[in-house]
C-alpha cells in the first residue's frame, strides 16, 4: 500500500513538494486554508494531484503517514496541532527534497542579508560554469527542481521557519550571517527560541563540511560555545584579526584560505558596509567550492544586486527614491539608514513583529529629515517617534504615502522605503509593497 503524504499550503514550496512526492510513488493530497493561485492549481492538475482550497478536511489530512508543512503556517495553527496530537511527523519541503538528491547544498541563513548573499553565491557559481540551482526563499522550490532537474549544487536561502521542520537535512556549506530580533511573534516573543532555530543550520554537518559565519556577531559568538562543531569553521570580519579567513584591510577584500584571494574594495559591485559581510560570506563559500580566482573576481564585480533591497528606483526633481521593501525588521532598516549619505525621508510601518525601535533611534535622529508612516495602524510608531521633533506624515496606502513623501522631500534628499515591518496589513507581500512603491514613484 502506498504511503500517504499530505502537503499543507499550496504555494511554491507546497506545490513543488507535491510533485516530487507523486514522482517518488506516494499517495499525495494538498490542502490550503486560503485560495490557491491559478498557476499552482494548473501545476497540480497537470500531474493529477488531488487538492482542496479554503478549507482543511480532517479525514483527508489526519490519515497521513507524513505531512509537509509550508513555512508560512504557524506551529500553533489548529490543523497543525491536530496533526501533532496524532503523532504524524511534520517536515519542511527542504527536508523532504533533500532525501532525493546527492547535490552539494550551500545553505544561507541570518536575520539580514541572506537574500543578497544567496543571490550573489548563485551568481558566482553560475558565472563559473557550475551546474547549480537556486532555491529556498527565492527561486523555484527545491523539491520541484529535484523532481525535474539534475543539478550538482543548490544554493538555498533558509528562513528560521524552514529550519524549524528540518531534521536529517545536511548543509555541505552552512552560512550564518547574523542573528538579530525578528519574527519574535512566531517564537512566543522569546529571542532564544528564534536563536535556537537559526542555529539548526549546523545540524548534521560533518568534518567534510564547512561553516561560514560572521565572527563579530555577539549572539553567534555566545551560541557557538554551546555547540561541538564538527565542520571546518570559516569565520570572517571586516577587520583583520587572528583566526579570520576573510576580512577587509587597506582597501582590499581578502580571503586567506582555502586558497588566497584579494581584490580592490572599489571593484566590488555591492556598496555599503553591510554588503561587505555579504560579499565576504559569498566569496568564502565560492573558494570552498573551488571557484577560480578570475571567476570570483569577475562575479563580485558585476553582480547587480537584489530587487527590493536598496534598489534605486528613480530621481525626481533632485530627490532619490530607494526601494528597500525587503527590510521587514528593525535591523535591516538600520543597515539601510547607515548607508544613507543625504537627508532621508524614511517610510516606516506595516505589520509589527514585536519591534523595538530603539536600535534605529540614533540613526533616525541623525539622518532623517522626515518620517512617513505607512500601515493599517501606526499607533506604535507615533508613540515612539512623535517626540523626535521631525516632520511626520500618517498614511494608510501607498498612493497617499508617495504624495506625502513628494511634499516633504527637498532637492538633494533621499526617500527610503525601509519599513521595519511585514507587509501583510496593507499588501499581498513584500514584493507587492515594493512594486507599488516603484510604480507610483515612476509616475511622479
Amino acid at each position: 500500500m502506498k504511503k500517504r503524504i499530505v502537503v499543507l499550503g499550496a504555494a511554491e514550496s507546497g506545490a513543488g513538494a507535491a510533485v516530487l512526492a507523486l514522482k517518488k510513488g506516494f499517495d499525495v493530497f494538498v490542502s490550503d486554508m486560503g485560495p490557491i493561485k491559478e498557476r499552482y492549481k494548473n501545476m497540480l492538475d497537470s500531474y493529477g494531484i488531488t487538492w482542496e482550497e479554503k478549507q482543511h478536511t480532517e479525514e483527508l489530512i489526519l490519515n497521513a503517514d507524513e505531512v509537509i508543512k509550508s513555512p508560512g503556517i504557524p506551529e500553533n495553527a489548529p490543523m497543525v496541532l491536530k496533526i501533532k496530537e496524532k503523532n504524524i511527523p511534520i517536515i519542511s519541503e527542504i527536508e523532504f527534497a533533500g532525501r532525493y538528491t546527492r547535490a552539494k547544498m550551500i545553505c544561507i541563513t541570518g536575520s539580514n542579508g541572506k537574500t543578497t548573499t544567496t543571490s550573489l553565491i548563485y551568481h558566482i557559481f553560475k558565472n563559473a560554469g557550475y551546474n547549480v540551482g537556486l532555491a529556498g526563499n527565492i527561486g523555484q522550490s527545491l523539491a520541484l527542481q529535484v523532481a525535474e532537474k539534475d543539478y550538482d549544487y543548490y544554493v538555498i536561502e533558509l528562513s528560521s521557519f524552514q529550519l524549524d521542520n528540518m531534521y536529517q537535512f545536511r548543509a555541505n556549506i552552512a552560512v550564518l550571517l547574523n542573528i538579530t530580533p525578528d519574527h519574535l511573534d512566531r517564537y512566543d516573543n522569546c529571542m532564544q527560541n528564534y536563536v535556537d532555530s537559526k542555529m539548526r543550520i549546523l545540524q548534521n554537518q560533518t568534518e567534510e563540511d564547512a561553516f561560514v559565519y560572521w565572527a563579530d556577531d555577539p549572539i553567534i559568538k555566545k551560541e557557538l560555545q554551546k555547540y561541538g562543531i564538527k565542520a571546518q569553521t570559516c569565520p570572517f570580519s571586516i577587520i583583520r584579526k587572528e583566526g579570520m579567513i576573510g576580512y577587509i584591510e587597506d582597501g582590499q577584500y581578502v580571503i586567506e584560505t582555502p586558497t588566497p584571494f584579494n581584490m580592490e574594495l572599489e571593484a566590488l559591485s555591492l556598496t555599503g558596509k553591510h554588503n561587505l559581510y555579504n560579499s565576504l560570506a559569498a566569496g568564502i563559500s565560492a573558494k570552498i567550492a573551488h571557484v577560480k580566482n578570475e571567476d570570483l573576481r569577475e562575479s563580485l564585480g558585476n553582480f547587480e544586486g537584489v530587487e527590493h533591497r536598496l534598489e534605486k528606483v528613480a530621481r525626481v526633481r533632485g530627490v532619490e527614491y530607494i526601494n528597500d521593501s525587503k527590510a521587514t525588521n528593525v535591523d535591516a532598516c538600520w543597515y539601510a539608514l547607515e548607508s544613507m549619505t543625504t537627508p532621508t525621508i524614511l517610510i516606516l510601518g506595516g505589520k509589527d513583529k514585536g519591534n523595538d525601535y530603539h536600535a534605529i533611534e540614533e540613526l533616525v535622529r541623525k539622518k532623517c529629515s522626515g518620517l512617513v508612516f505607512l500601515g493599517a495602524d501606526n499607533t506604535k510608531l507615533h508613540q515612539f517617534f512623535d517626540g523626535f521633533g521631525i516632520p511626520i506624515a500618517d498614511t494608510h496606502n501607498m498612493k497617499d504615502c508617495i504624495e506625502a513623501c513628494y511634499k516633504m522631500a527637498r532637492p538633494g534628499d533621499t526617500v527610503l522605503l525601509s519599513p521595519c515591518c511585514a507587509s501583510f496589513d496593507l499588501f499581498k507581500n513584500m514584493e507587492d509593497r515594493g512594486e507599488q512603491f516603484k510604480t507610483l514613484v515612476r509616475s511622479l
